[in-house]
């Protein structure tokens, strides 16, 4: 039956603009032990040239279960930007396993990523702590990065780094969805993939049947300048939350006096034990480095509830937990970005307007982010987007938002202007007590399943979503007391 389904899958059309290979072949990716089909579609590195350079756009199909499938498969797009799809397959795939019963699932490696002309720098993981969290350092690392990159000979010089946009991505994907002959497709979409999401649903509404955003980043949300106010906002509700949770309060009774001494006392010299290798380092620690570890531990509230504890013993001059939390959310392989996409999407995308936000500064977090953005963005190609791609039109297809009342990246502020710009076919369910990502949470497995599973587009509209309000806040994590010898 696989060979079957091979052959036909080989026989569809391409779209325009794009050329198939042959057909679906079956292949092997890491870290899944069951065999799956990969494809590809080879594109044009520049649109308006469909004559000049190209490169190859990778994807792995994972065929549907059942015989008699559904006609619509589900297309992944991941976060980031910089996320390869075929990256986190392995983690995220028993998350669609009810819809792979009937449905393909798709995972396309956006161009820039996975197997896709991976613009990939040098993999931080081991590196020193400094060379990870110091941004001057970064931005080195980022420009000769650069420079290796525009040496590909595909690429043509670093006029080459412009042709990686969310817009051409997204007439890739299309690309994609044609060679697979599927009229419409269901796309789910998490983070930065919310963006690229929307855009597609702009580009080609009419191959679009159902969307479900997961965390959403809109195309006029200029992510270096919101992640510091939506950041602000989630720290101070941890602070707050403390205040009032009796075991949190009784174990670190003057937590937010201990944040503002941790504050006071950077920079300093500090020895730490490094989070992979476990090799004591010693460095100086900055203010933006400390901001760096707490806004990556907020992303998830199970690791932001020992925060409280990093915090106080942070101001105590102790430093490991505090680093290690700000690095434990993206050291998997499955989380690692490939920065130089990431530096041509946001480059292109959000830095020119960072001028216009409107977001103002988060009083702690402030303007490093955006500063260390601003810095290598001046030296970086820059793409050019369409006026268009800023604006959400009204969606034809049923589309459900995602957001975590305590994500500090795309906090549901941002997916309210969404789905008030997508009109009667958005509806948008927040998780007060979630962080960035609700997809894989209990009861939302079951909620945005059921949205892409209804056939009918007004039942999909009004399934039950009341159990994401019953999701609880993880508690301040406290330290194990045992009694004292002789005391039990």
């Amino acid at each position: 039956m696989r060979r079957a389904l091979v052959l036909a899958l080989g026989l569809l059309g391409a779209a325009a603009g794009a050329r198939a290979d042959g057909p679906l072949t079956p292949c092997r990716i890491d870290g899944h032990r069951n065999e799956v089909l990969c494809g590809q579609v080879r594109r044009p590195l520049d649109p308006a040239r469909p004559g000049g350079p190209t490169i190859d756009i990778h994807y792995v199909v994972v065929p549907a279960l059942a015989r008699r499938k559904f006609p619509d498969p589900v297309f992944l797009i991941p976060g980031g930007p910089g996320q390869s799809a075929s990256g986190v397959l392995p983690q995220v795939l028993p998350l669609f396993q009810r819809l792979n019963n009937r449905r393909d699932i798709v995972f396309v490696d956006q161009r820039g990523t996975g197997r896709s002309e991976p613009l990939e720098c040098e993999d931080p993981r081991h590196q020193s702590v400094a060379d990870q969290t110091d941004p001057e350092r970064l931005r080195r690392q980022m420009l000769a990065c650069r420079d290796r990159l525009a040496a590909r000979p595909r690429l043509g010089g670093p006029d080459g780094l412009k042709f990686f946009t969310t817009p051409i991505a997204m007439q890739d994907l299309d690309a994609v969805r044609a060679q697979l002959g599927a009229e419409r497709i269901n796309l789910v979409a998490a983070s930065y993939g919310t963006r690229a999401a929307l855009d597609y649903l702009r580009q080609f509404p009419r191959h679009v049947r159902r969307a479900v955003l997961d965390g959403v980043a809109p195309p006029d949300m200029v992510l270096p300048v919101s992640q510091s106010v939506d950041g602000q906002a989630v720290l101070d509700a941890l602070l707050e939350a403390c205040a009032r949770e009796a075991g949190c309060a009784a174990d670190f009774p003057q937590l937010r006096q201990d944040w503002h001494t941790l504050l006071a006392g950077l920079p300093r010299t500090v020895e730490v034990p490094h989070p992979v290798t476990g090799q004591t380092e010693r460095f100086v620690l900055t203010r933006d480095m400390v901001l760096s570890a707490v806004r990556g531990a907020l992303y998830a509230p199970v690791l932001a509830s020992a925060l409280p504890s990093a915090i106080h013993d942070g101001a105590a001059g102790r430093w490991q937990g505090l680093m290690g939390l700000g690095s434990s959310l993206f050291s998997s392989k499955g989380g690692r970005i490939a920065a130089g996409m990431h530096f041509s999407v946001v480059c292109a995308e959000d830095v020119p307007r960072m001028p216009l936000a409107r977001d103002g500064l988060g009083k702690d977090f402030g303007e490093g982010e955006g500063l260390f953005y601003q810095r290598v963005c001046a030296d970086w190609p820059r793409g050019d987007v369409p006026d268009t791609f800023y604006t959400v039109p009204p969606s034809p297809a049923p589309v459900l938002l995602l957001s975590g009342g305590l994500d500090p990246a795309t906090p549901p502020r941002h997916a309210e202007r969404v789905a008030g710009a997508l009109g009667p076919n958005a509806v948008h369910v927040v998780v007060d007590h979630a962080g960035h990502g609700v997809l894989a949470l209990g009861c939302l497995r079951d909620v945005w399943f059921r949205f892409l599973d209804t056939p009918d587009d007004v039942s999909a509209l009004r399934i039950d979503t009341a159990c994401a309000k019953a999701v609880p806040r993880p508690p301040a994590w406290r330290a194990v007391r045992f009694p004292a010898e002789g005391t039990r």
